[in-house]
């Protein structure tokens, strides 16, 4: 008997329950059909607004401050890994090889630390500070549900007292059960304006108190890896002095073409050799239009017998005895075709300069077209004839001194590693 009783209790429980969700159901129809009245609370319509903005943002710091730790991590390891590869390159009979050994020890003891009071002080902060969201959430859930209790008793009292045929004991009940639904709805609603405005109001609090705690704890985990780094960087001065000798040094990149100049001086010296039995022909005097070729540039307009940009100029007897690369950057120059600009307003600089830069270390030069560069050199940087020619991490110039004292590209340009100079202009 116990047992049948327990599964009718259970079974009016679920046919009341389907019963309310029924009702609940129809009524929501009516009102928005607008056959029924709903009731209307702004007030609180703002603070479940405010609630559901305080959630989101609440989640999306939650999910940032993981992913802040999960890079926290990362970096612990990743300082582990580089200090363990310290430790194994220190040679035993190094100086300062314990006190590096204890610098790792205690970089991984700060690193586990802040992780940790980043978890105590922030994270578990958080997840308590959210865990209250889901319980308030549902009251207000239910809350609704109730409102439409409400609605629907108070419409079907409404009906029974304007009916035409009036049953007294139907309207007593009616009455009954709106009373009944509207104290429940009355006492989750008033418990839901008091807390709703006060959780609304504690975000401020515990973002105050959630960033505070991050920046305290990362300030002092700074000042104390700072010092670290210091002792770990007197460690190392130390042993620089004792190995002073044994410096790190710039390294040119390796050239993998062949060399720029050879192949053009082997065809100079074949163009210029004398017949056998005659004797070479001596150079023209300085000054001589076949020693330095005369450059005009025109701004006035050109008559139509001029030849246009880009047209073939005429061999002059004087050009004809010039090495091939002086021939080509006088004919660049006069059609305004050099690299880097218009010669005009630029005699003082080589044809196609580019611009300048100034070693930074000495390089010795290890073929014949190379320069030979000493700290403090300011070279001007021309382009390559060939851009085929040109290995990465190597420049063409010609040293300044050595432009401004013979104003010859042929005899004193050459290639060298980028990586020993810094630019200047």
């Amino acid at each position: 008997m116990a047992e049948m009783g327990s599964k009718g209790v259970t079974a009016g429980k679920i046919a009341s329950n389907v019963q309310k969700k029924l009702t609940r159901a129809q009524e929501k129809v009516l009102q928005k059909l607008g056959k029924a009245d709903e009731t209307k609370d702004e007030q609180f319509e703002q603070c479940v607004q405010n609630f559901n903005k305080q959630l989101t943002e609440g989640t999306r710091l939650q999910k940032d401050l993981r992913t802040y730790l999960a890079s926290v991590k990362a970096m612990h390891e990743a300082s582990k890994k580089l200090n363990e590869c310290l430790q194994e390159v220190y040679e035993p009979d190094w100086p300062g090889r314990d006190d590096a050994n204890k610098i790792a020890e205690n970089n991984d003891l700060l690193w586990m630390d802040f992780h940790q009071k980043l978890v105590d002080q922030a994270l578990l902060t958080m997840d308590t500070y959210l865990g209250q969201f889901p319980d308030i959430k549902s009251r207000i859930a239910k809350r609704g549900r109730k409102l439409v209790d409400y609605d629907s008793a108070r419409h079907h009292f409404e009906s029974l007292q304007t009916a035409k045929k009036k049953d007294e004991a139907k309207i007593a009940k009616a009455e009954e059960e709106l009373i009944k639904a509207q104290k429940v709805f009355e006492e989750m609603n008033v418990d839901l304006q008091e807390e709703l405005p006060s959780l609304w109001n504690s975000r401020v609090g515990f973002y105050v108190n959630t960033f505070q705690s991050i920046a305290g704890l990362e300030e002092n985990f700074h000042k104390e890896m700072s010092k670290l780094n210091q002792n770990l960087n007197d460690v190392l001065v130390s042993l620089e002095k004792q190995h002073g000798s044994n410096t790190f040094t710039v390294k040119a990149q390796p050239r993998k073409k062949t060399k720029l100049f050879s192949r053009l001086r082997r065809k100079k010296n074949s163009d210029n050799a004398p017949a056998k039995g005659n004797k070479s022909p001596s150079p023209p005097p300085d000054g001589s239009p076949a020693a330095t070729p005369e450059i005009r540039v025109n701004h006035e307009p050109e008559p139509a017998s001029v030849a246009t940009p880009g047209a073939a100029l005429p061999k002059s007897p004087s050009q004809s005895s010039l090495p091939a690369v002086v021939v080509e950057t006088f004919s660049a120059a006069v059609n305004g075709t050099v690299e880097g600009g218009s010669v005009a307003g630029r005699v003082d600089l080589p044809p196609g300069f580019m611009f300048k830069v100034q070693a930074q270390h000495d390089y010795t030069a290890t073929d014949t077209d190379e320069l030979q560069l000493k700290a403090g050199d300011v070279v001007l940087v021309i382009p390559f004839q060939n851009p085929e020619e040109q290995d990465e991490g190597w420049l063409m110039g010609v040293k300044e001194s050595d432009w401004n004292q013979h104003k010859e590209l042929e005899q004193c340009r050459g290639v060298f590693p980028e990586n020993f100079t810094e630019r200047v202009q």
